[in-house]
């Protein structure tokens, strides 16, 4: 496999939601092992610190190797449902993970 293949062509499933209503939690999928233990190595949370604005050290990330998943959780921007929220459920905040080569 070549090098730098975008995350949004090769993720079966990649998606974000609450973890709470101050936290996001976003999981990336693979059904491919070598895709998967390439988003291992790169999904760090400094890259998930870099694309969504908040401090590493705040920053969580698991791998499941059984099911090919990286998980991920990271503070929002603000409490879900607050004023300016327009994302309540957290579910339309993956897009800067699309365009992330690995």
């Amino acid at each position: 496999m070549s090098e730098g293949v975008r995350l949004g062509d090769v993720a079966a499933v990649c998606r974000t939601k609450n973890a709470g209503a101050f936290r996001l939690t976003i999981d990336v999928a693979f059904e491919d092992d070598e895709l998967y233990d390439r988003a291992r190595r790169a999904l760090v949370p400094d890259v998930f610190a870099r694309l969504f604005r908040v401090p590493a050290e705040d920053v969580h990330v698991v791998g499941w190797d059984a099911a090919r998943v990286v998980k991920a959780t990271l503070p929002r921007w603000g409490a879900a449902g607050s004023p300016g929220d327009r994302d309540v459920y957290g579910c339309q905040q993956h897009g800067p993970l699309l365009e992330l080569l690995i």
